[in-house]
């Protein structure tokens, strides 16, 4: 049966994960994202799990990923200057295609930056925080619910696609406290990571399967012999300059997500379909974002709301059918404009795109934004 419990975001990201079957983490605390490892810590061994907290940021993504090639589905979060910190191993995680969940409860910057409040500063990082070409999958929860939800999620495309996987939060999210209905194990679907079915003689760590084209992994100590690098690698994991090889490898990082990028794309929306006015948030400025929209439609304005789930891949051909349609798309974000530039790329001028910026730590209040729809419409 399904139960219901009071949680913070971040305590339900963490019962999310070891509902998806985490059951390694490796990590350093840093605020807002610390009750994640602090509930960890506690409820992991309680499954038979692993709770590490290593030196630092960077040894806590690294720990993960090793947790992850030993065979267990693994985690680690952080904010801000954690995030930055773990950028060089979480490419490392793209090439070598090691499953894993990153969490960035997104706080004020740059630096040390603003510990205790909100920002939504590192959406860009997530996209391009590691240097080279790969696929990004990153979610953005906007409820308690959502951040049990979305953990589950974020696993399952860990494991199915061989990558990490970004769970892009924030501070009052992980900290605001909300009734969250828990389903029953059985409920729950779960992903693993594919193993390998040829024998050990004849198994190349990245020879893709023909339908998905993405590899078999096995895990160290299963008897099969794996190189692990960060250098562009051939099918068998080694090194190589090979052109071809290379071309190969790069065009496989992108391509494996993209083939499935519409079965990966989330977006919500609201009033969207005479909508003159489109209001595109995410996050906890979401939330402020909706009840904005419902008080302009109750003043007899034409406004919609337009929420991204997955940031990356962005919902760029969903939202440019609507900028058909509309005449402006206003972008509430807690920076000083990152994702509306994603907005400006979607739709392709076929709407006035306004971003709306608030960097004071605090977050939008629901008449600041109907404010700015009436003074542009």
């Amino acid at each position: 049966m399904r139960k219901a419990e009071f949680w913070q975001g971040n305590v339900a990201v963490a019962h999310g994960a070891i509902a998806a079957g985490c059951r390694f983490f490796g990590g350093y605390p840093i605020t807002p994202s610390s009750e994640i490892a602090e509930v960890m810590a506690e409820e992991l061994p309680k499954v038979g799990g692993k709770f590490i907290q290593m030196e630092d940021e960077i040894g806590g993504i690294a720990a993960a990923i090793g947790g992850s090639i030993a065979g267990f589905k693994s985690m680690t979060a952080t904010s801000g200057p954690g995030f930055s910190l773990k950028q060089e191993n979480l490419g490392l995680a793209y090439m070598a295609e090691i499953p894993l969940v990153v969490v960035d409860v997104m706080r004020g910057g740059p630096s040390t930056g603003l510990p205790t409040a909100i920002s939504q500063q590192d959406v860009m990082q997530a996209r391009w925080g590691t240097h080279g070409d790969h696929a990004t999958i990153a979610y953005s929860p906007a409820s308690v619910q959502e951040c049990y939800e979305i953990t589950i999620k974020a696993f399952n495309m860990a494991e199915r696609f061989r990558q990490p996987v970004l769970i892009m939060s924030d501070e009052v999210l992980g900290h605001m406290r909300e009734k969250v209905f828990v389903p029953a194990k059985e409920e729950i679907t779960l992903v693993d990571r594919k193993k390998p079915s040829v024998h050990p003689d004849e198994f190349m760590a990245y020879k893709p399967d023909p339908e998905d084209n993405i590899p078999p992994m096995a895990s160290f100590g299963d008897g099969y012999r794996w190189h692990i690098t960060g250098l562009t690698h051939n099918e068998w994991g080694f090194p190589t300059n090979d052109k071809d090889e290379i071309a190969k490898k790069s065009k496989r990082l992108m391509d494996k997500v993209e083939a499935y990028r519409d079965e990966i794309v989330e977006y919500d929306t609201e009033f969207v379909d005479d909508a003159e006015i489109i209001v595109v948030s995410y996050g906890s400025v979401a939330r402020s974002a909706l009840t904005a929209v419902k008080a302009a439609r109750e003043e007899g304005m034409k406004v919609g709301y337009f929420r991204p789930i997955t940031l990356w891949p962005f919902p760029d051909k969903e939202l440019e059918r609507l900028a058909e349609k509309a005449s402006c798309i206003i972008v509430p974000e807690l920076n000083y404009g990152q994702m509306v530039l994603e907005v400006e790329r979607a739709v392709h001028g076929k709407a006035e795109v306004k971003p709306l910026n608030l960097v004071n730590g605090e977050l939008f209040k629901p008449k600041d934004i109907l404010q700015y729809a009436k003074e542009v419409a």
